[in-house]
């Protein structure tokens, strides 16, 4: 099958009515054939297309049918032009020629989108400026500058605003300077060519070789030579060689096929001239000559299609081919071309066409169907890039989800860094309220501490500045467990927590009522870190506080951790080898120091505990014997928990054979074998699971055991008035705390004896009114007591700050005004200084007496107690201490005994 047999075939049209029926001459379905061919874009590449030159006969006339070939595509048109060289517009040159063409290609009507051109408008319209010759060549020089730049539009003059305050004049100045001159610099930038990206259109008229450019040295003194009179002294043909040169590399640049824009290749058709009535000397026949030497002599393709119908081609060519060989005239002509364009011949672009005079058969009577584009590829379309957009809208959005979520996303405003993780908890950090952990119902006073404490820190930040950056300004991380835990919306989950963050925020606040004058006190910020469920994706807060402490110097130490597992311990690992170090206030698992070098302990460790509550057995109980149930959480194990871990092996150790039952508590098991038991019946468990034992221990009815005592954790139990109401009211419990010198009788005991400053502070600040909601031990019918932990933490954050303001002081011993410094001191040199400070008489804390021994992290002697509440749902009532160990104040003893 011949080459052009399909396209004939795609060519025939249906049957058309006489009136609508043109008389093809013989060949003419080879013509339209090798259009189609030549017309059709490759899909890779780009092919040569040649001048084609229709002569004329007496009995068929090929322009009619070749506009309905181009102009009446069903679809997407090709998009065409069609001159007439005998009513040529305008003057009838080739410039008038080259503007009617560049109006007909610019239109928006071919079905894609419109060609654009920018270097063929400019050199046209440099050619219609006309300058006065008279006058000074800077003036004339000035004057094109001024139109050049307002070619596009002039500017609108603007007057010199003038009224308001001297802040609005100043700056309604400046931004009409700013209008006036950033144009005027930018075009010159441009025009200049020494900056690469700007004015690249400027450029390629200086990269040109038509009108030897480089003579000129700039863009603006080539524009002047183009303009009227000035242009006269150069060659016309190179001037029009120059234009017709803009020309076609508009239409390159239009149909260049980048892969980054898609839209380039929805152009599947090359354009077309049409150009009646040529002949050598007419106007028609220059514009055609023109395009064959620009394109021999720049060495460029275009991708214009030129159809020019006329009568004898010019005499260089050789002898026409006929119609019905137009394929092989094609094939012959693409073969000759390199040696033609390498011996430059005039005419080695033109393919001449001729009517087949010898053909003897009718013309051909059928229909052409016209021309249109293919159609572009489908990665092309335009809905691709929408759909592209809504795909990675989509993945953007799976992945912000998948990181962030409602209440848990990163803020323009405060440090915050977050990202959710396992079963959508928010895992991060964050200074601001833009950022504030926990939407769960019941947990509004958490939610609020932690308002407050990003309200206080705003209010450090500006004391800070307004005292010329001169008093010491540290920041503080709390690291907890605040997400994950199920709770319901009456009940408070995260007491533990919220009261350690309230004893941060209440160290805060005491460092912003210090005078403005006392350049030596230090100034707090506090960063709130939420290491999930169990402290599981510690790692991961650790991780995100590390690049904190590497960006910000103000970084000097971590507080909380909240409960003594395996993930905190990898998180002190991990936090020891970043550098900072970590005071825990209610940690209490034995050796947990073993995993920083920089971990200090509050709290008295669990062996302690054991020998308070061995110690209370032996002389308030009087029992011979105990049971001990533990627990840990679901999802956990003895191994994993070593709070309860290492609480029941030191019970082990401790009672021995005494210990007649130890055995693991899970929700739903009986306790009646406990009823009425006459020994120590002790819970080794976490709080989570308090209430759940309570409740089985109901079953008892009026023979409860008679001695229940519970570890420290139930403290969290006991802060909860919603879990409290359901325990039955005939059973006493007595428990352990780490914090008995804190609640409100020992504080105000302390402020009545006028001998304890510390606790007397203390006791004022956590009454204030814009500090603790609610402000705790106000005197009243249902007083707030201060909270298990609030004064453990606060102990552990004065103790970071007043190491801070120690070293401060020696800094600036020579210039108590010098400004402070951040970088002056780092977070292993405060703990040096924190040991230094506790080696003497120890830190006298308000929850007690805090001293270290110089190999270990956990205090020595610190104060434990047994608190005694008769009737559990009685929240009204506070709790009795009844025991003690431990030592209060330096001078105190440290021996076990009833309170």
């Amino acid at each position: 099958m011949q080459r052009s047999e399909l396209p004939k075939r795609e060519l025939i049209g249906q049957r058309q009515s006489a009136a609508g029926r043109e008389r093809l001459p013989a060949g003419g379905l080879e013509l339209f054939a090798l259009l189609a061919r030549l017309l059709r874009r490759p899909r890779r590449g780009d092919r040569r297309l040649p001048l084609l030159w229709l002569v004329r006969s007496d009995t068929a006339d090929l322009m009619v049918p070749l506009r309905r070939f181009l102009g009446q595509g069903p679809r997407r048109r090709v998009p065409h032009a069609v001159l007439d060289a005998d009513a040529p517009p305008g003057a009838g040159d080739v410039p008038a020629l080259l503007r009617e063409l560049h109006r007909q290609l610019s239109l928006e009507a071919f079905g894609a989108a419109r060609l654009r051109f920018r270097h063929y408008p400019l050199a046209d319209w440099l050619m219609q400026q006309s300058l006065n010759l008279g006058i000074d060549a800077d003036d004339s020089r000035a004057a094109l500058v001024r139109r050049l730049r307002d070619r596009k539009g002039p500017r609108t003059p603007e007057a010199v605003p003038s009224g308001g305050d001297a802040v609005s004049i100043v700056s309604q100045v400046l931004l009409w300077l700013v209008r006036r001159a950033v144009p005027g610099v930018v075009f010159r930038a441009a025009v200049s060519g020494r900056v690469p990206v700007l004015g690249r259109h400027y450029n390629w008229f200086m990269r040109q070789q038509y009108l030897a450019p480089r003579q000129s040295v700039t863009f603006l003194g080539f524009a002047e030579r183009l303009t009227a009179g000035w242009r006269d002294g150069e060659q016309p043909d190179q001037v029009n060689k120059l234009l017709l040169h803009a020309f076609l590399e508009d239409l390159r640049q239009a149909y260049r096929r980048r892969p980054w824009r898609p839209s380039d290749w929805r152009r599947t058709a090359y354009p077309a001239l049409l150009i009646d009535h040529v002949a050598p000397g007419n106007v028609g026949g220059e514009l055609v000559r023109l395009i064959g030497d620009v394109r021999t002599e720049t060495g460029r393709n275009d991708p214009l299609l030129v159809i020019a119908s006329g009568g004898q081609p010019p005499p260089e060519l050789p002898e026409p081919h006929p119609l019905t060989e137009a394929d092989e005239a094609f094939d012959e002509w693409v073969e000759a071309l390199p040696e033609m364009r390498r011996l430059r011949r005039p005419a080695a672009w033109l393919v001449a066409l001729r009517p087949d005079d010898t053909d003897t058969g009718p013309p051909s009577r059928a229909g052409v169907r016209p021309f249109s584009a293919p159609d572009p590829p489908w990665w092309s379309r335009r809905f691709l890039p929408t759909a592209l957009c809504l795909v990675l809208v989509a993945v953007l959005g799976l992945w912000v989800a998948s990181r962030w979520g409602p209440g848990c996303h990163p803020s323009l405003t405060g440090q915050v860094s977050v990202e959710v993780v396992g079963k959508g908890e928010c895992v991060g950090y964050s200074d601001s309220a833009a950022q504030v952990f926990n939407n769960d119902p019941g947990q509004d006073r958490l939610r609020t501490v932690q308002e407050r404490i990003f309200a206080q820190n705003r209010a450090a930040e500006e004391v800070w500045q307004r005292s010329d950056r001169r008093r010491p300004f540290l920041t503080l991380v709390y690291l907890g467990t605040l997400t994950g835990n199920l709770t319901r919306a009456d009940e408070e989950s995260y007491v533990s927590e919220r009261e350690e963050l309230e004893g941060m925020a209440t160290a805060q606040y005491a460092l912003l009522k210090e005078s403005a004058g006392a350049d030596g006190a230090a100034l707090l910020r506090i960063v709130v870190a939420n290491g999930g469920r169990q402290m599981i994706y510690a790692d991961r807060a650790v991780a995100m506080l590390a690049e904190l402490a590497r960006d910000d110097p103000t970084v000097l130490g971590v507080v909380g951790l909240v409960e003594s597992r395996t993930s905190t311990a990898r998180a002190l690992r991990e936090l020891n080898r970043v550098g900072l170090p970590v005071l825990a206030p209610t940690l209490s698992a034995d050796k947990m120091d073993v995993n920083s070098r920089l971990y200090l302990q509050i709290s008295a460790p669990n062996k302690d505990q054991v020998k308070l509550v061995d110690a209370y057995a032996k002389q308030v109980l009087k029992v011979n014997e105990a049971h001990v149930f533990y627990t840990t959480l679901e999802g956990s194990t003895l191994t994993e928990d070593l709070y309860v871990g290492t609480l029941v092996d030191g019970l082990r150790q401790q009672f021995g054979p005494r210990i007649t039952r130890l055995d693991q508590w899970r929700t739903g098991q009986r306790l009646t074998d406990e009823c009425g038991y006459a020994g120590m019946l002790f819970y080794a468990g976490r709080w989570s699971e308090f209430d759940g034992f309570l409740r089985a221990l109901r079953e008892c009815g009026g023979n409860p055991p008679r001695h229940l005592v519970a570890d420290d954790s139930a403290n969290r139990y006991m802060a909860n008035p919603g879990l409290r109401a359901a325990a039955p009211g005939n059973l006493p419990v007595t428990y352990v705390s780490k914090a008995a010198l804190a609640t409100c009788a020992a504080l105000r005991a302390a402020q009545d004896r006028r001998d304890d400053d510390a606790r007397a502070s203390f006791l004022s600040w956590i009454q204030a009114d814009d500090l603790l909601d609610p402000p705790r031990c106000r005197p009243g019918a249902e007083e707030e007591q201060v909270g298990e932990r609030v004064s453990l933490a606060y102990d552990a954050s004065m103790m970071l700050v007043r190491a801070v303001e120690s070293l401060a002081a020696r800094l600036h011993h020579g210039d108590p005004r010098q400004r402070w410094e951040p970088d002056s001191v780092n977070p292993v040199g405060v703990h040096a200084e924190v040991l230094r400070q506790n080696a003497g008489q120890g830190y006298p804390g308000v929850a007690g007496l805090i001293r270290f021994t110089p190999d270990s992290g956990e205090p020595v002697d610190k104060r434990l107690a047994l608190m005694r509440v008769e009737q559990v749902p009685d929240v009204a009532t506070a709790p009795v201490e009844v025991f003690r160990c431990g030592a209060a104040d330096a001078s105190g003893p440290a021996a076990c005994g009833p309170a």
